[in-house]
């Protein structure tokens, strides 16, 4: 008899559900959240309370990002000239989901309905097709930004092009490639405590000093009124914040899944995925060297993810998130972790009972709360191994991560935001005792970039004094306390004190200006004013941890100029 194996059980699964819902209008393309100048628009309008958003989640859908700057449009009344200037040129970019569906009866004025047919515009470059079946669009993906200050220089360039399309009323595919190069030296290798985007790279490539990476996102999806299931390969970021996330960051490498979203009432959304991660962890007995003088071909362990996340508006405004994750190796995917509703901890204990070795289990929450005009309040948190015996005892610590924020904009002052946020991480979290079941990929934490004990204050004041014209001073003290491994026989693991020495630091302020010629075209220049520096700690040096923490470009003491022009995301 033919069995039926896990995947297979879960796509028939969810191909009854594609069935039940088929003949309602929905499409799925996610827009990547380094879109920041639209992220950071929508984040206004919502602060501002002309449009709902729950923000626990990113990427938003363009199709809800359309429907968002809809509902702006229909409120163009309560909005500041140049924020109806920025809604106008976000709009223009959104024309193949607003000329579709029952969503757009009138398109906005300033732009014309898609006629049949392809479709070249020139500045911004942009390929489009458009008939009664389907709508493509092909842009080119080009930057260069340069560093530069008393300890070297950088040029990081990254070129591509990025397309999307759909076909008929639920079906949508979306495909980005773009290649990166930095000279001289890496400024986001696995170790480093920096919110660049992190890579699978490739040092010293036919001799060019620096490194370079390609990073591909794609995937497809199925939509309908009330749901997506995609099959995709991207970034995700969840936790509310403007100084990096501490559930996923959105900063490692992307990573295939498989992913379900609902939204069955006003009230209630569902997110989940089921991903493969690169342990990069060596399989002994898997690996081969095919003949002498051959190089070993090493095969890794295999590693998944999955992860979900309920989050509920009991009140206008107002959102609480709840959700659990667990990273697993096994030779094959387990069916109890395909399951989208299910609660990972548990489902542990039945799928490693005996073994010995526990798969790592975590728990999550987020509050968002955006009842008070022009005020945004946030708390998000992250459980990586949590025991009621430990609170309220002061020599023993729960390993979690806490986020505490806000946002104030366009009050007291038009067109000035105001944004604090703190964030710290007890010792061992985001850690594992199995090398193969870490909360990583590529060696990249998943969690937030500073990961565990260790302390990030944010202070800024955003100025946005004209259309697409953006301004940031802001000021940054993050630590790193001791590094402690988390290892089997070595004593208890929950005793060791919160930063009981600061072994690495970075105090920044930054001036940091941004100006939007187009949708998707941008020109910006930075100038930060870095201290960074280590400590002698454990009998280590602190040249050690300026080491391990961060590339050369930043150590010490430096003035850092970073410009550069950008089109697309």
């Amino acid at each position: 008899m033919k069995q039926t194996t896990p995947i297979s059980a879960l796509l028939m699964a969810y191909m009854f559900l594609l069935a039940s819902a088929a003949g309602a209008r929905a499409q799925y393309v996610p827009e990547h959240h380094s879109n920041r100048p639209l992220y950071d628009f929508l984040d206004e309008l919502a602060n501002e309370r002309v449009i709902d958003l729950v923000s626990v989640v990113k990427p938003y859908s363009r199709a809800l990002i359309a429907a968002k700057l809809l509902e702006a449009r229909d409120e163009a009344g309560r909005l500041s000239n140049r924020q109806r200037h920025m809604l106008e040129m976000f709009l223009n970019d959104f024309e193949l989901e607003l000329n579709h569906g029952e969503q757009t009866a009138e398109p906005p004025e300033q732009m014309e309905a898609i006629a049949p047919g392809p479709s070249l515009n020139w500045w911004p470059p942009e390929l489009t097709y458009s008939d009664r079946l389907f709508r493509f669009s092909l842009k080119p993906v080009y930057g260069i930004q340069y560093y530069n200050n008393d300890n070297g220089r950088v040029r990081h360039t990254h070129g591509g092009a990025a397309a999307y399309g759909y076909v008929g009323e639920n079906w949508s595919a979306w495909a980005s490639l773009r290649d990166n190069y930095q000279t001289n030296q890496i400024l986001s290798a696995p170790g480093y405590l920096t919110q660049d985007e992190g890579g699978a790279w490739k040092r010293n490539v036919q001799g060019r000093v620096g490194g370079d990476y390609s990073e591909m996102r794609a995937g497809i999806a199925y939509a309908w009124e009330w749901g997506v299931l995609s099959f995709q390969k991207d970034h995700l970021q969840w936790g509310d914040h403007y100084h990096g996330p501490n559930i996923l960051s959105g900063r490692t490498p992307s990573y295939p899944m498989v992913a379900l979203q609902l939204k069955p009432a006003a009230w209630l959304q569902f997110h989940y995925h089921h991903g493969w991660l690169a342990s990069m962890v060596t399989d002994s007995l898997r690996s081969v060297r095919f003949y002498e003088g051959h190089p070993l071909r090493r095969v890794h362990y295999n590693k998944y993810f999955a992860a979900n996340m309920f989050s509920i508006t009991p009140f206008d405004r107002l959102d609480i998130s709840l959700g659990n994750a667990i990273v697993y190796s096994e030779d094959n995917v387990q069916p109890g972790y395909l399951i989208p509703f299910n609660f990972f901890k548990s489902v542990v204990h039945t799928q490693t009972q005996g073994a010995g070795v526990n798969h790592n289990s975590m728990m999550f929450a987020n509050i968002s709360s955006r009842q008070i005009k022009h005020l945004h309040l946030y708390l998000s948190f992250f459980s990586d191994e949590f025991s009621v015996a430990r609170v309220g005892d002061d020599e023993r610590l729960n390993f979690n991560s806490t986020k505490l924020g806000f946002r104030l904009s366009n009050w007291p002052l038009s067109d000035v935001a105001l944004t604090g946020e703190y964030t710290f991480s007890y010792p061992k979290t985001y850690q594992h005792r199995t090398p193969t079941t870490t909360f990583e990929t590529n060696r990249y934490n998943l969690g937030h970039y500073m990961r565990d004990n260790a302390t990030d204050l944010y202070l800024a004041i955003d100025v946005r004094p004209y259309r697409g014209l953006a301004l940031t001073l802001s000021w940054a003290d993050a630590r790193k306390g001791n590094k402690r491994p988390y290892l089997y026989g070595i004593g208890p693991q929950d005793r060791d004190p919160f930063m009981e020495e600061t072994v690495w630091r970075n105090t920044s302020l930054s001036l940091q200006t941004r100006y939007l010629l187009y949708n998707n075209l941008s020109l910006f220049a930075h100038i930060h004013r870095m201290h960074v520096r280590g400590y002698d700690a454990d009998d280590l040096p602190a040249a050690h941890y300026l080491e391990m923490f961060g590339p050369e470009l930043y150590h010490g003491r430096t003035w850092t100029l970073n410009a550069g022009v950008q089109m697309g995301f």
